[in-house]
């Protein structure tokens, strides 16, 4: 143990470049997002150039070495430095001996054999070692048998031995050696935290001053929650809405009244491993030899329509935002701690909410402490708010009752988070129940957002979808019938309301694409993610009302009137959607297109019966096959075949007269056709 304390004394002998005196890093600032980043920032009260350290953890390296900043008014930064992913492996990496060579001083020794020592005690040799053996010793009186090291050096006078444990110190002769050894022993203190990583921030400046450094991490999504209050009147314009957040400190070091700030938003963020080292990879070139040429390779080289969007509450301008001089964007201000505040009202009242440009920003007037790994719960709203009780009819979500909701709307100075929202609702005498949960999302100022929260037996509804397609006008150009089409699609709801109250029932009716509502009117009707949201009163008692959605859509087809059936231009002749002009050019080219089709038909006609005089020629050459030469019956057959030709000859006349015919009612067809529109 003697000589194994020696040994890292020889660490204290290594020559370091000089460094000015670290300095401590406070953390006085947490900022927290909902999209799971926390701002963490520090200060320190340095004089002149310091080296600042600052340990994190190892998963946070790579964040802290894309977002660190430092604000220093009066000085600049010199640099930063840290141990590499891993310092061990990279610190070992060049030199003669490994880490487990450090194990024990006979280890050290074992490995660096050869290497010049001077041994120090009773007797002092000097020499290479050439051997580091264990031997055993007996103890005086019998006692037993110690392991001792027993080490060879090659010395002027020969070979000499020593025992390791016996010297009082050793010393190697190279200087080189003695820095390496130390040089790996303080690498070894280093990495004691496996999972942190020491940061040495260097900051180049004159005088007395504070420097703050800041950096974003990952941390736990903070969450918001809600309570909703309802009044004894179902007809009350407002109920009292409290919001509470929910912070984890996960961090890894205790928060000691730290000014605290919480943002609602979404960020654009990203993780990149700065940590990790990379190398490029070289493409292998072969050797070029005499005559051998290599060409370099040559890689060279995104409301028009009938809907009137409902107004919202006028938004009020954001509030300033203020930065102090002396702050990062974004730091909450430090404030003395005032006393615990009396209740809960008190407290919210005092939360400083404000909207950013695409956040909502609340800042904690107190110092807030939380130890590692604890939850603090903070209220942050305490107010009245608009709040309108409804039923909500959604078809996907109960088929035969609406639920009950409530039209929230936040006529506050700042939008809300997203979160879940209890609802209770308070009796005449006072007593408070619980009615449900609903969901709030992102809650903008001067918005309004419908919250279910239970079903609403008091209400049925049955409901029932219906579609019919018609014609609705027609127009002939350039050859072709242009119709339009109208497809109705119509939803009827039935509806028997509660006995003894009033109620507004809002019906969430899924838009069709390319769509048009058309009842009932769209003056008080909503969109909200590809659906209509539908208001109709329900004046109380227990009687059946029916209400229908109806929604139509234009569809275009063309028809071509040559090439299309006598039977589809009878139907479009006789449509009174029709004009008068329209309906009778249908029936002229009806006429035309049934004057081509008989001349058609006698072409056909002529080519049917050709084709039955073929098929008997066919049969009448076959019997002659089978019969006797010269006899009666093969005369007979002659004679027959003979008339057929000729036959076929007065078929033929026929069949080009037909044609011609027929081309020429199709051409009477075409041209009218062409002459209309």
């Amino acid at each position: 143990m003697r000589f194994f304390m020696n040994v890292v004394a020889l660490a204290g002998l290594l020559a370091f470049p000089s460094l000015a005196f670290a300095q401590d890093l406070a953390l006085k600032r947490v900022m927290l997002s909902s999209g799971g980043l926390g701002y963490f920032e520090y200060e320190a009260s340095v004089d002149g150039d310091a080296t600042l350290k600052l340990t994190v953890s190892l998963g946070q390296v790579d964040d802290v070495l894309k977002s660190l900043v430092v604000y220093d008014d009066k000085g600049s930064v010199g640099g930063l430095s840290l141990p590499g992913r891993e310092p061990l492996a990279q610190a070992f990496k060049d030199l003669p001996f490994d880490q487990n060579s450090l194990g024990s001083p006979a280890e050290l020794l074992q490995t660096l054999k050869g290497a010049q020592v001077t041994v120090g005690g009773s007797r002092s040799i000097s020499g290479r070692i050439v051997s580091v053996e264990e031997d055993s010793v007996a103890l005086p009186d019998n006692k037993g048998m110690v392991k001792r090291t027993r080490v060879t050096l090659y010395t002027d006078r020969g070979l000499q031995q020593f025992i390791l444990e016996d010297a009082e110190n050793l010393q190697f002769a190279d200087a080189a050696l003695r820095d390496k050894v130390g040089q790996a022993l303080v690498a070894i203190q280093g990495n004691r935290a496996k999972d942190a990583r020491t940061i040495d921030l260097s900051i180049r400046g004159q005088g007395k001053r504070t420097v703050r450094v800041a950096y974003i991490v990952e941390v736990p999504v903070w969450k918001a929650s809600y309570r909703l209050t309802l009044g004894a009147d179902p007809a009350a314009a407002r109920s009292g809405l409290q919001g509470w957040a929910v912070v984890e400190n996960l961090s890894g070091q205790d928060w000691k009244d730290v000014e605290l700030t919480l943002v609602s938003g979404r960020p654009v963020a990203f993780h990149q491993a700065l940590y990790n080292a990379y190398y490029v990879t070289r493409p292998e070139v072969p050797v070029e030899i005499a005559g051998r040429l290599m060409p370099g390779i040559d890689r060279g080289g995104v409301t028009a329509d009938q809907q009137r969007a409902k107004s919202s509450l006028p938004m009020p301008a954001p509030a300033p935002y203020r930065a102090r001089q002396e702050r990062s964007v974004g730091a909450p201000a430090m404030a003395p701690p005032p006393p615990p505040p009396a209740g809960l009202a008190a407290a919210a009242e005092q939360i400083e909410a404000s909207d950013a440009a695409t956040q909502v920003i609340f800042k904690f007037p107190r110092a807030v402490s939380v130890e590692n790994g604890r939850t603090l719960s903070i209220p942050i709203v305490d107010r009245q708010v608009p709040a309108a009780r409804l039923a909500l009819y959604q078809a996907d979500t109960a088929a035969r009752n609406p639920l009950a909701a409530i039209r929230l709307t936040n006529d506050g100075e700042s939008g809300l988070p997203p979160g879940i929202i209890t609802l209770y609702e308070r009796d005449k005498g006072g007593n408070v129940s619980y009615v449900g949960d609903a969901r709030l999302s992102g809650f903008p100022v001067g918005e309004t957002r419908l919250l279910a929260y239970a079903l609403d037996e008091k209400i049925i509804i049955e409901r029932d979808v219906a579609q019919i397609d018609r014609v609705a006008s027609g127009t002939i150009a350039n050859g072709a019938l242009r119709l339009s089409r109208v497809v109705r699609q119509t939803t009827t709801y039935r509806v028997r309301g509660p006995a003894r109250e009033p109620r507004e029932l809002v019906v969430v009716q899924r838009r069709l694409p390319g769509w048009t509502l058309t009842k009932p009117e769209t003056k008080d009707v909503e969109l909200s993610e590809g659906n209509y949201r539908i208001p109709f009163q329900l004046p109380g008692g227990d009687q059946t009302q029916t209400f229908e959605v109806v929604q139509e859509q234009t569809q275009q087809q063309e028809i071509r009137l040559v090439e299309s059936a006598a039977e589809q231009i009878r139907v479009y002749a006789e449509a009174r959607e029709f004009d008068p002009k329209t309906r009778e050019a249908l029936t002229r080219v009806l006429q035309l297109q049934q004057a081509a089709t008989e001349a058609q038909r006698k072409v056909a006609q002529v080519d049917a019966e050709r084709q039955a005089i073929v098929q008997e020629q066919g049969r009448l050459r076959d019997n002659l096959a089978r019969v006797p030469a010269n006899s009666d019956l093969q005369r007979r057959y002659l004679a027959t075949l003979d008339k057929q030709e000729t036959d076929l000859e007065a078929l033929a006349n026929r069949r080009a007269e037909a044609e011609k015919a027929a081309a020429a009612a199709r051409d009477v067809l075409r041209t009218y056709v062409s002459q209309l529109g």
